[in-house]
């Protein structure tokens, strides 16, 4: 038997495929929010496949084990749905995969359907068939249904971004510190998904030859698989999903803010979905500031919108609405507002020129340098740079 050769695209695709193995068990065995980790060992060990696949036949090992013909085919109709649904149950805990789930890998089921044929061939069927693809006779049914995986997985990124842009506009309704709810990753995972996705399609429409475009592929899908490793090992927290007690509301609450009444319709509907009366909206308003000037709760870094309302003895929801009805402001902005202008004071008081600007800015409630940046320059149109050289001028 001959020696097996690879060269070094082939090497970077085979070591994926051995690491994305390992990866997967080692993310499946996470206790912490089982259903988004199995999804996302799912989603591994089908990038292994799909590696492993390009290896058998880029280094011939079809001619020596044809029974694997076709085992990889169907993977890259998985990924688009993975990616989706991890990100959906890794930034809401109390998702679960259930049969309307199933609605999203319909396409993979028919694809198998069209293929199963091929599967029951003997050895040498299999090898013919694949020197018929190879040429470019492929039965017409896949070759028809082949090209939509491409609009799927650009697909499912494009949703899979407007989903947690979504989300983080409910984070802001629930924390006053979103760096405790790394979206930064599934972010990050969702756009890497999609710029092979694209390359796919560029590579596609460009009718690149299939050695060389899978080649592009699977070098750009182990280097995915590789960063994926390297998150787990430096940064584990994003695997474990910390986050608040109770669960962010399915749908933003400032959708669930009416339009004002009409002359002949009484106020009391712009809250009638929680059953909070304008009275009783306006009573916790007041209560609210009152607490947030003399208690002062903003201070705390890992402040919710559920420790609040329980301050108040309220519901979260009903504090929600009064945010975003009575004062206008997401929860978010509404507390960082606060530590803007506790930064605000101790700068003009000229405690900057005696403490570091992230000193100030920790003791105020922030949690990092960067939100205390956003947060600063969305609520003064400044940075706190500007804004400091500005009092000093002053003074």
């Amino acid at each position: 038997m001959a020696s097996l050769t690879l060269d070094w695209i082939q090497l970077a695709a085979l070591v994926g495929a051995v690491q994305g193995l390992f990866l997967a068990g080692a993310i499946a065995a996470q206790r912490n929010n089982k259903t988004a980790n199995r999804l996302l060992s799912v989603l591994v060990a089908s990038f292994t496949i799909y590696l492993a696949s390009s290896v058998y036949f880029a280094t011939g090992m079809i001619y020596r084990y044809p029974h694997f013909f076709g085992i990889g085919y169907q993977t890259p109709w998985i990924f688009g749905p993975l990616v989706y649904l991890y990100a959906v149950a890794a930034s809401d805990r109390s998702w679960r995969f259930t049969t309307r789930s199933v609605i999203h890998f319909v396409p993979v089921l028919v694809m198998v359907l069209f293929a199963s044929p091929y599967y029951m061939m003997s050895g040498a069927e299999k090898i013919a068939a694949y020197e018929r693809w190879r040429v470019g006779n492929i039965p017409m049914p896949i070759k028809a249904l082949d090209p939509l995986k491409y609009v799927s997985g650009i697909g499912y990124t494009l949703a899979t971004v407007l989903y947690l842009r979504r989300h983080r506009r409910r984070i802001e309704d629930s924390y006053s510190n979103t760096a405790r709810v790394n979206l930064i990753w599934l972010l990050w995972l969702a756009g890497a998904a999609g710029a092979i996705w694209l390359l796919a399609t560029t590579l596609r429409v460009a009718n690149v030859s299939t050695g060389l475009r899978d080649e592009h592929i699977s070098l750009a899908m182990a280097l995915l698989v590789y960063a994926i490793g390297y998150l787990g090992l430096r940064q584990p927290e994003v695997f474990r999903y910390e986050t608040a007690e109770f669960r962010i509301p399915a749908r933003p609450t400032a959708d669930l803010v009416l339009e004002p009444p009409a002359a002949d319709e009484p106020e009391v509907s712009r809250y009638e979905r929680s059953g909070l009366g304008d009275q009783e909206a306006t009573r916790l308003k007041e209560s609210l500031i009152v607490l947030m000037d003399d208690e002062q709760p903003w201070k705390d870094s890992e402040l919710t919108l559920a420790d609040l309302a329980m301050r108040l003895e309220t519901t979260p929801h009903k504090l929600s609405e009064v945010l975003n009805a009575e004062v206008g402001q997401t929860f978010y902005d509404f507390v960082n507002g606060y530590r803007v202008r506790e930064v605000q004071r101790r700068i003009r008081a000229g405690e900057a020129r005696t403490l570091k600007m992230l000193a100030l800015a920790l003791d105020a409630g922030f949690a990092s340098k960067s939100t205390f940046n956003q947060a600063f320059k969305k609520h003064t149109s400044q940075t706190p740079s500007d804004f400091r050289q500005a009092v000093a001028r002053r003074g």
